[in-house]
């Protein structure tokens, strides 16, 4: 090998490197300093349903998170531009682990030991759940294009998770389980900046490619998209079917398709936009979080950073002008 080079943070050549950084490590959080033992009152009124519901979306999303933090970042450090960005992705592989971290927190609180492993047997196995896991992980070890896999961290940071994401922001619109919804709408903060910085990152790669091979890609993007939505709409319709609120989440999901598109400088797949989706969700994603203050746990305080939802406006700071 050359010799070892270090990371210089005075000569940092992309500052949005530099932004991600400052923003993750300000934005940080551990799930152990959210309360979630206040929820148990609310969580003992529920029905048998409901409570299936919670478990197993939480389990899906656990699954997804291990993907993410195991292999993901793993896969996307093999083709990175600079010492910096393997930094940030250093960070979110890191978030990620907590992420998948905090359901087990969620778990210890609200379930049942046999309940547990019921709900972990079952995202082991979900057909539908799996599927949507095994396409992103074959990707992620598919060295031939490292286009590709940023576009599948980005669906799966800013699509496939949001099927799981919809119950507890609908339980916080009606003034339940806020103290689930609290560690949710963090991992929601964490997945913005994670889904818009791979973004940025693949439209720089993007931006070099001929315009045939900027068209070959996007007819796979797009293809590829459409084939984990059909996959989606059936993993929707076993978790929530039983609740009646499948078409409610459809909408979502493909309203956040589109977000993950426009992460990746591309236009909508679907027709669906914010006005579409359950105005009681959206606000559980826009409005910012109650502060805990937790001076008497942790001795110095500590206080959680608000949430806001990103608006399109936002995404323009990170779009790279087109080179050619």
């Amino acid at each position: 090998m050359d010799n070892y080079k270090a990371i210089n943070w005075n000569a940092v050549s992309d500052q949005i490197d530099k932004a991600t950084w400052e923003k993750l490590t300000e934005q940080f959080w551990l799930d152990t300093r959210i309360p979630l033992s206040n929820d148990l009152a609310d969580w003992r009124t529920l029905d048998d349903d409901h409570k299936w519901l919670v478990g197993h979306v939480f389990g899906g999303l656990t699954l997804l998170d291990t993907l993410q933090s195991q292999d993901g970042m793993a896969a996307l450090r093999k083709d990175v531009a600079t010492q910096h960005e393997t930094a940030v992705l250093n960070n979110i592989q890191f978030m990620e682990s907590v992420h998948a971290k905090s359901y087990s927190s969620i778990f210890s609180t609200l379930n049942t030991p046999d309940e547990i492993s019921e709900i972990f047997d079952w995202s082991d196995s979900e057909e539908f759940l799996q599927n949507k896991a095994k396409k992103i992980y074959d990707l992620y070890h598919d060295d031939s294009n490292p286009l590709k896999k940023k576009i599948s961290s980005v669906f799966l940071e800013t699509f496939l998770f949001y099927s799981g994401f919809y119950t507890p922001l609908w339980y916080l619109g009606h003034n339940k389980l806020p103290n689930v919804a609290e560690i949710i709408k963090l991992i929601l903060r964490d997945e913005s900046v994670h889904g818009t910085y791979i973004g940025y990152k693949f439209q720089l790669g993007f931006n070099q490619l001929s315009g045939n091979e900027q068209q070959d890609l996007k007819d796979w993007m797009y293809n590829f998209l459409y084939d984990l939505y059909e996959n989606e709409e059936k993993y929707t319709h076993i978790l929530y079917d039983q609740v009646g609120w499948t078409d409610d989440v459809l909408k979502f999901i493909r309203y956040n398709a589109n977000k993950a598109l426009m992460n990746l400088g591309q236009d909508p797949l679907f027709p669906d936009n914010a006005e579409d989706v359950d105005p009681i969700v959206m606000n559980g994603i826009s409005t910012s979080t109650a502060n805990h203050d937790f001076f008497s746990q942790v001795g110095n305080g500590y206080r959680l950073g608000e949430v806001e939802a990103m608006k399109d406006d936002d995404y323009k700071i990170w779009y790279p002008k087109d080179n050619k």
